[in-house]
This record gives C-alpha cells, sequence and structure tokens, in this order.
C-alpha cells in the first residue's frame, strides 16, 4: 500500500501562488489541525518545508512562514501514530545541533521523527543574513550536504563523531541520548547529483509531480532514482508531490483551478524566477529550473489533480502505481476542507489505499 503524506501549511497561504488562491497566514494551531485531520484519517507522514524569505507580490508570498523544527516538535506532542519530518536548511545549522534537535523531538514521540534535508536553491534566503557563500555553493552543495549527514549519522547510530571532511571537522563531537530508533531521512535532489546524493544516505527522495492530470509523467524522475538506489543498493523510495483540486464534478474543480490561475500573482512568481535562475549549474532536471515551468508556477513547482471526487481517486492510483513509489505527498488549496474531502469522498474510491478505507 502506497503511503499517504501531508505539506504543512507552514507559510502563508500554502501553494498557491494567486491572489484568488485562499488566503491565510500559518500558525501552530492551524497545523496542529492539519495533522491532527491527517492522522484521523491514517495519512502515515506530514513533512514541513523551511523557508527563510519569500517571494513578495501582492500576496507577499511565504513572506511569512513558521520554523520546521519547533513547530514539529509541537506537532510531536498532540499527535500519537503519524510520521513527522522537519527541514533543516543546512547552511544555517551545524549538523550536531541538528542531530540533537532530532535526538530530542524522537524522544517526544519515538520512532516518529526524520529529518528533511535542504540545500537550498534561494540565494536571497541567506544573503539577507550574511551566510551565502556564493554561488559556487551551488557547484558543490550536495558534497556539504554528504559531510552534513555523515555527521548526523554519526552521532545518531556511536553517540560520538570524528568525522574530518572538506567542510566539518568533529573532534571527538559528543551526543547523548541517542535516538530510539534509526532517524530517516528524506532529500529532495531532482539534478543528476542530487539523485546521486539521496540514493548513498537519504531514505526517501521527493519527486515532483509534473502538469495537470498527467500523473504518471513524473516517471521518469522515479526511475531514476531506482537507477542510482539500484548502484548503491539501498533501498530509497520516492515520495511523489501532487496538488488536489477537487469537488463534486469536474466542472467545479476545473473551474476553480481556472480562478487559481487567472489569479496569478506575476510579481511573487517573477520574484521566483529571478532566484531560480541564479543556479547557472543547475541541470534540466534541478529544481532551480522546474519552477521556472509554466505549470509550476502558480502552484509552485509540482503536478496538479483536478477533478471529481471519483476523478481524483483513479489519478491518485495511477500515480501510487508507478515503479519506486512509496509515498504521496498532498497539497491542498483548503487544507483543512481539502483534507476532510479527501478522507472522506476520495481516499474510499482508492485501491491502493483500500486497507485504510
Amino acid at each position: 500500500m502506497v503511503a499517504i503524506g501531508v505539506f504543512l501549511p507552514i507559510g502563508n497561504n500554502g501553494w498557491l501562488i494567486s491572489t484568488t488562491a485562499p488566503q491565510y497566514m500559518p500558525s501552530f494551531e492551524l497545523n496542529k489541525q492539519v495533522v491532527q485531520k491527517a492522522e484521523k484519517y491514517g495519512f502515515e507522514f506530514a513533512l514541513s518545508m523551511i523557508k527563510l524569505r519569500g517571494f513578495g507580490g501582492k500576496t507577499e508570498h511565504w513572506d511569512h512562514n513558521l520554523e520546521s523544527f519547533t513547530m514539529m516538535s509541537g506537532l510531536a506532542a498532540v499527535t500519537t501514530k503519524i510520521k513527522l519530518f522537519a527541514s533543516t536548511a543546512i547552511l544555517t545549522l551545524p549538523p550536531a545541533i541538528v542531530a540533537r534537535m532530532a535526538t530530542t523531538i524522537d524522544s517526544i514521540a519515538p520512532g516518529r521523527f526524520g529529518v528533511n534535508i535542504v540545500t537550498g536553491w534561494q540565494e536571497a534566503e541567506y544573503s539577507q543574513m550574511g551566510i551565502w557563500p556564493g554561488n559556487a555553493y551551488f557547484g558543490y552543495r550536495y558534497d556539504y550536504a554528504t559531510e552534513y549527514v555523515k555527521v548526523m549519522k554519526d552521532l545518531w547510530s556511536k553517540g560520538v563523531s570524528d568525522f574530518d571532511g572538506k567542510h566539518f571537522h568533529m573532534k571527538d563531537c559528543k551526543m547523548s541520548p541517542k535516538p530510539s530508533k534509526d532517524i530517516q531521512i528524506v532529500a529532495a535532489g531532482q539534478s543528476g547529483r542530487g539523485m546521486e546524493f539521496a540514493s548513498e544516505l537519504a531514505d526517501f527522495n521527493f519527486t515532483m509531480g509534473v502538469g495537470v492530470n498527467t500523473p504518471t509523467a513524473f516517471a521518469p524522475g522515479n526511475q531514476r532514482l531506482v537507477e542510482a538506489a539500484a548502484k548503491t543498493g539501498r533501498d530509497v523510495g520516492a515520495y511523489v508531490l501532487f496538488m488536489i483540486i477537487a469537488d463534486e464534478t469536474d466542472e467545479k474543480a476545473e473551474a476553480k483551478w481556472q480562478m487559481y490561475r487567472d489569479g496569478a500573482d506575476v510579481e511573487a512568481l517573477a520574484w521566483m524566477a529571478d532566484q531560480g535562475n541564479k543556479d547557472t549549474k543547475a541541470d534540466s532536471s534541478a529544481t532551480a529550473k522546474a519552477i521556472n515551468l509554466p505549470e509550476g508556477a502558480v502552484n509552485f513547482n509540482t503536478g496538479t489533480l483536478v477533478g471529481s471526487y471519483e476523478k481524483v481517486a483513479k489519478l491518485l492510483d495511477e500515480v501510487a502505481g508507478v515503479a519506486g513509489t512509496k509515498g504521496i505527498m498532498l497539497i491542498f488549496d483548503d487544507f483543512l476542507a481539502g483534507l476532510d474531502t479527501f478522507g472522506e469522498k476520495i481516499q474510499p474510491l482508492m485501491s491502493s489505499r483500500k486497507t485504510i478505507a
């Protein structure tokens, strides 16, 4: 059975960059309600991003964001089953500190916590704090991330690290207690080097859905991950990201989606495109390139499934059937209503979720 997750609305307005989409601020209360609904409907995981500067525009898209680890620690205390992933922006926090933070949250929710590695593609997030290492970083960010994760894995498994690399130098670095179980790692590399990193050190890697109602168009991305994992001999699965726009009929859902597209916040989209273009070393599969695609704009770099409850259920079953898919992480236009719609009207129709429904 494919796992289902939710990409939590830790930033304002979620993933729709539109003046006609639902407008809301992030809060712990909102995210608590979202994750508790997800748990109620049998979701296996929830993940929150880390975003340190938004895109501006009329909607002030992602100008308002909570911090991932502190929010997930709070959610750990108000949930009982669901797996929780927090994101670390690796240029901002030393790996030994993140290893300890993760172990602390594991003590709140034993065996239910993991870490998402964010190498960083938006230069302005870091230059505003004076910690951007220069655009040459785009060329070595996965080497940096590799050392980062190795330090954390040392501490989690042995309680000590003497790792001595190019970017990190540990000297009898101690951490105790150790976590109750292995802390799983999520990556999001779409480039060839990013896939290599995921295959070597991660348990899961994001694959971005592609287009509107083209549920299997992401398959080549999955295949690249499958091939990379085969070389390392590790079991690394894909978490595929899709937005759900559903209603009673196809016509109602399509009208809603068109309304969101008609209200596109062009100023915020222009800022996003400018930031993405700064990574001159990105290959054609990299996040920095994908965010500039037309379909990746209004809903920020992911595929969209639009239609009636029955249609969306069938499309999700197609997603689940693509080789390498271990989970589907969902985004909604209205998270609270969307979760109820999914849990009560879509999930029971999915053959890939029969044991839950």
